[in-house]
């Protein structure tokens, strides 16, 4: 039970914490007639978005080892989708300018509690030990170097773009991976010396899916929202 809640505390205070950086971006820029209608399409949107996962997740429907993955389907490429017409639609836009560039950096050491959750739920028969930190998951040491690169990054009078834009690369490299452990942990397991899927079929259930239907398509997206800021204020 407790791990249960771990990863759906971890998941509220993310949606949290979105809607904290999404409030500021649209309180300063956009006017005053359109903030309200923007704030509560923030919010109605997470909050459908999590119901959603809740009505997947507690079904029957992407527990399956078939392919196409039923869990990539339904949970991960929708949330890629969304998050490169929405960034590409406002890469232009004056309210990217208003993120909190440094907040939004070292957003990404959440990750070290995600990891955290897959230890423990190493321990506990929900994943399989290539998956975390103890195989081939090395998205915790990135994590860690989040608030390292930070303080090197932001210390200066002027903030280090291209470093802070580097590490938010490097961010998607490392759950490129990730997801590649996952996938062929599943589909390739005699990669890991095994002849079945590695990934035991409860992880695909509510709420050990948030990982794949919130927590890490937020990782992605905060990166490539980070990195379209960046690009924006050295066109500046």
């Amino acid at each position: 039970m407790m791990l249960k809640l771990g990863y759906i505390g971890l998941t509220i205070a993310v949606c949290v914490l979105l809607i904290q950086f999404g409030f500021t971006a649209i309180d300063k820029g956009f006017d005053t007639s359109k903030r309200k209608r923007k704030k509560t399409q923030l919010v109605v949107g997470i909050i459908l978005w999590q119901i959603y996962l809740i009505l997947v997740g507690s079904s029957d429907f992407i527990q399956s080892y078939s392919f196409p993955p039923r869990f990539a389907l339904t949970m991960i490429i929708p949330a890629f989708i969304f998050t490169g017409v929405f960034v590409y639609h406002n890469r232009n836009e004056k309210w990217l300018l208003h993120l909190p560039t440094r907040s939004i950096f070292y957003f990404q050491s959440f990750r070290i509690l995600v990891e955290s959750l897959f230890v423990a739920s190493v321990s506990a028969g929900i994943l399989h030990k290539e998956a975390s930190i103890e195989g081939y998951n090395y998205d915790m040491v990135y994590a860690i170097t989040v608030p390292i690169v930070g303080l090197i990054a932001f210390s200066g009078k002027s903030t280090n773009l291209k470093l802070v834009k580097l590490w938010n690369y490097l961010g998607l490299l490392v759950l490129a991976t990730v997801i590649f452990v996952f996938m062929t942990s599943v589909y390739k397991p005699d990669l890991y010396g095994a002849n079945e899927p590695l990934l035991p079929l409860v992880a695909m259930t509510y709420p050990y899916m948030l990982v794949a239907g919130s927590l890490m398509p937020v990782a992605v997206f905060m990166h490539v929202l980070s990195i379209a800021q960046l690009n924006k204020l050295t066109r500046k």
